[in-house]
């Protein structure tokens, strides 16, 4: 990498399988398990949870780009953000049927389902499914 330029953040996001980001960007919006945390160059450090489904959005080259995350944690420095998550894709890889179809049937299932522990896996699902269609919209 070359000489770091403080007005951009080294961003990674790393998935089980491959590593679906690395690159400098100039602001990133994290969906943590709080709310979304935005983040600049400089940005305090924290470490935190991810939403069980979201949507992480960068600029990078003043293009933005979104990705649907499906839990884990991210590490924000003031010169980096590196995102761990148990899954991801990138909002333009998801077919958008698939994703809406996929929403419909976690918004029923959670609807249909009565005990605590299965009504927080369905809940998950749900918020995953709703990432997919947000990040592919």
């Amino acid at each position: 990498m070359s000489a770091l330029n403080p007005e951009l953040l080294h961003l990674q996001v790393v998935g089980p399988e491959r590593m679906l980001v690395d690159e400098q960007v100039s602001e990133v919006q994290i969906p943590a398990r709080d709310g979304y945390i935005g983040v600049l160059p400089g940005h305090a450090p924290l470490l935190s949870a991810l939403k069980p489904g979201g949507v992480l959005t960068y600029v990078a080259g003043g293009q933005t780009k979104k990705l649907a995350v499906y839990g884990g944690f991210v590490e924000v420095l003031a010169t980096s953000a590196r995102v761990l998550a148990d899954g991801a894709e990138f909002g333009a890889e998801i077919k958008k049927d698939a994703a809406q179809a996929r929403l419909a049937a976690a918004a029923k299932a959670a609807e249909q389902i009565s005990q605590d522990t299965d009504q927080q896996a369905a809940q998950d699902e749900l918020l995953r499914a709703q990432a997919a269609v947000e990040a592919a919209s």
